[in-house]
């Protein structure tokens, strides 16, 4: 049985960023660049890479609907696995249907889900593409490839959109560890209306 989120040092907020977007829009830059600004405020960091992760334990998934759809799951369960442990987990895969990010945010607890949609062209991806994969499925050498021959669906109502085509991911990291700031400023919130309310409760039982 998972644990419930343990609260990261630093005054960091137990959430989850999840980083979704076409290959090659940057998520895996952006996320290595936000882990360091949460290592500087006394956080503990954990990148779920999509490339990583279906290198270290998900080699029986390929690129099907279905497949995507369990990668999803499972970088889901191991970013609740991370909040258990009072890390920071930083999601960074393509992740192009929102019924898989949906069943993500189910998994994870809407609460301490930051969907963060790193927009860029397609075009703009294509020429960042150093690997070559965007030409090769052009040329029908990769199939169901996310942005050519199979669908991304966006975002429609992300708590942040990054526009990685007109800012430098530098400025794209810091604009989601703001958004940090102010998710841990909602728990603040919360554990104030909470502790009110035990208090009340506990002086209507006098």
């Amino acid at each position: 049985m998972t644990q419930p989120p343990s609260t990261p040092p630093g005054g960091l907020p137990a959430v989850a960023i999840w980083l979704t977007g076409l290959p090659c829009a940057g998520k895996s830059t952006i996320a290595k660049l936000l882990a360091e600004r949460v290592r500087g405020a006394g956080g503990t960091p954990c990148i779920l890479d999509g490339d990583a992760l279906r290198a270290a334990g998900s080699r029986d998934l390929g690129f099907s609907a279905a497949d995507r759809h369990e990668q999803a799951r499972r970088a889901a369960r191991a970013a609740l696995k991370a909040l258990a442990r009072g890390e920071v987990p930083i999601v960074a895969i393509v992740s192009p249907y929102r019924s898989a990010r949906a069943e993500a945010r189910a998994i994870v607890g809407a609460e301490r889900f930051l969907e963060v949609h790193v927009d860029a062209p397609t075009a703009i991806c294509e020429d960042r593409d150093v690997r070559g994969l965007y030409a090769r499925a052009r040329a029908g050498e990769v199939q169901a490839f996310t942005g050519v021959s199979d669908p991304y669906e966006p975002p429609i109502a992300p708590a942040l959109r990054l526009k990685t085509a007109k800012e430098p991911p530098q400025t794209s990291a810091a604009r989601v560890f703001a958004l940090l700031g102010r998710a841990a400023g909602g728990d603040r919130s919360r554990d104030a209306r909470h502790s009110h309310s035990a208090v009340a409760a506990d002086r209507s039982r006098r």
